[in-house]
């Protein structure tokens, strides 16, 4: 329940705070803001053009880290480019419009790479579990239905965000202490009975991070289950490496998620302005890293970065 003593109707521009107590230092976070942005576009189109480019690479496993590539991209372009604004130019108006679109996305393009992060265990299940099958369980047409139940899924659980939000006819403020609009910071501001739209937020998060976690944690002890049945410790090193790249992926994926939620249950605040860092990494670190990891343990991959640094030094 959110009451106000003072309240206005609902505003048509909102007010990006950036991060709120630093914003002497907005100019300083801007610039690894910025590197890490061009590093994860130049990282994710070049894993497209190699995948694209290399024939061997067309299979199961890389189609789907090419699904990953391109919602990496997607999440980047509608928050970091706003978050520059907000650091480079002070230009923190959104109007109430522009911020139910952003509502939408960006958790819409989230709660997508986390699907595909459950694809790819999937496919790393059959491959270990199925080796003769994999690519007739695993054809075209499968990763198709995949990819279409991962975006239907995103559509379905986050459209009714921005409903909710129009719902809402008064707020405390039109001040949002994040550099990006957030369905929770913007309910927060809220006057009234805000109970609905915490329990719709809490639905979103067992609907989407919750649910493929779990299913992401049984796939892998299947695995392991599997591996571990194989007499040879070579046999089972092998099998193991190539779920490596993956779970160096899901654990950067995840792992700030899981660190926000066990402080919560333990009852540890961060400080306002830490919280909100680290909840920019969440949509910053795991797309600029995720090109780097397959690029330096996918043996492919590494032989066609090393051939395009070749070329350019020649």
């Amino acid at each position: 329940m959110s009451s106000c003593n003072r309240s206005i109707p609902q505003p048509l521009i909102f007010v990006l705070a950036g991060i709120p107590g630093l914003e002497s230092f907005h100019g300083w976070f801007s610039l690894p803001f910025f590197l890490a942005f061009v590093i994860t576009i130049i990282g994710n189109v070049t894993i497209l053009c190699i995948i694209r480019v290399e024939k061997s690479l067309h299979e199961p496993m890389f189609l789907l880290l090419a699904m990953l590539s391109v919602v990496d991209l997607s999440l980047v372009s509608v928050t970091v480019p706003r978050m520059l604004a907000i650091f480079w130019m002070n230009a923190k108006e959104i109007s109430f419009n522009a911020c139910l679109t952003q509502m939408f996305f960006i958790p819409s393009f989230y709660v997508m790479e986390s699907g595909i992060l459950l694809a790819m265990a999937f496919d790393r299940f059959v491959a270990i579990w199925y080796p003769l099958r994999y690519t007739t369980i695993l054809a075209n047409n499968m990763l198709v239905k995949m990819g279409l139940a991962i975006l239907v899924r995103a559509v379905a659980i986050l459209t009714p965000a921005p409903i909710l939000t129009r719902s809402l006819e008064s707020f405390r403020t039109q001040v949002i202490a994040y550099s990006y609009c957030a369905f929770m910071a913007v309910v927060q501001i809220a006057c009234g009975d805000i109970s609905e739209h915490i329990i719709y937020g809490l639905i979103v998060i067992v609907l989407s991070v919750g649910f493929d976690l779990f299913f992401i944690i049984l796939s892998y002890g299947l695995i392991l289950h599997a591996v571990f049945r194989i007499p040879s410790w070579e046999a089972r090193a092998k099998a193991l490496s190539t779920c490596g790249s993956h779970i160096c992926v899901i654990a950067l994926f995840y792992s700030p998620v899981v660190f926000s939620v066990l402080a919560q249950i333990l009852g540890y605040q961060l400080a306002p302005h830490l919280q909100i860092i680290i909840d920019n990494l969440y949509f910053l670190v795991p797309p600029m890293v995720n090109p780097l990891i397959y690029a330096a343990r996918t043996k492919q991959m590494r032989e066609w970065v090393f051939r395009l640094l070749h070329c350019r030094i020649c």
